[in-house]
């Protein structure tokens, strides 16, 4: 069953995804994301760079070959629902892309994510610093405020499953309930 949060959610990252802001997702809106992206965090290592780049560009594959229904080399916001009616069709490509985005925050390799270097990357993916803030919190760092690299890449996940409701990544979107 589908939340009114997972419908928040994917207009989040519709809105996030059309990185250009034309109103469609295009591969040009992936480069222009993964660039920023990896400019966030400059002592990335090339490895994690690569393997985030790699995800952005499997990411806009998969949302072509599943979502683009006319053919046209884009996607519609009317197109990318689909993705809350059948989150299955997307699982692996978003487990690459929450495993290369949680790993690109742990540039020393200790398994954490820094508050800054979270900060950083969600930036420049676009989300509004007061709700990365608030993801952060709701994630409960450990001493020394970091996160595992683990739990971020699980709370990515959780925010592309439609069925999930009052999760951290809920406080991403401005309807939340914090």
């Amino acid at each position: 069953m589908t939340t009114p949060h997972a419908l928040d959610r994917v207009r989040v990252v519709f809105e996030l995804f059309d990185a250009d802001g034309n109103g469609h997702i295009e591969p040009e809106d992936f480069d222009l994301m993964g660039s920023r992206t990896v400019a966030a965090v400059p002592a990335a290592g090339d490895a994690a760079t690569a393997r985030l780049l790699d995800a952005f560009q499997r990411y806009w594959k998969t949302l072509e070959t599943e979502l683009d229904t006319d053919g046209d080399g884009r996607v519609s916001f009317e197109e990318f629902q689909a993705v809350v009616l059948s989150p299955e069709r997307f699982d692996s490509t978003v487990d690459e892309f929450a495993e290369a985005l949680a790993d690109m925050g742990d540039p020393d390799g200790d398994g954490f994510v820094d508050r800054p270097e979270f900060l950083a990357l969600m930036t420049a993916i676009g989300f509004d610093e007061a709700n990365i803030e608030a993801l952060f919190d709701a994630f409960e760092p450990v001493e020394g405020d970091r996160i595992p690299v683990a739990t971020w890449a699980d709370g990515i996940r959780d925010y592309y499953r439609p069925e999930k409701s009052g999760i951290p990544g809920d406080r991403l979107t401005d309807a939340s309930d914090r």
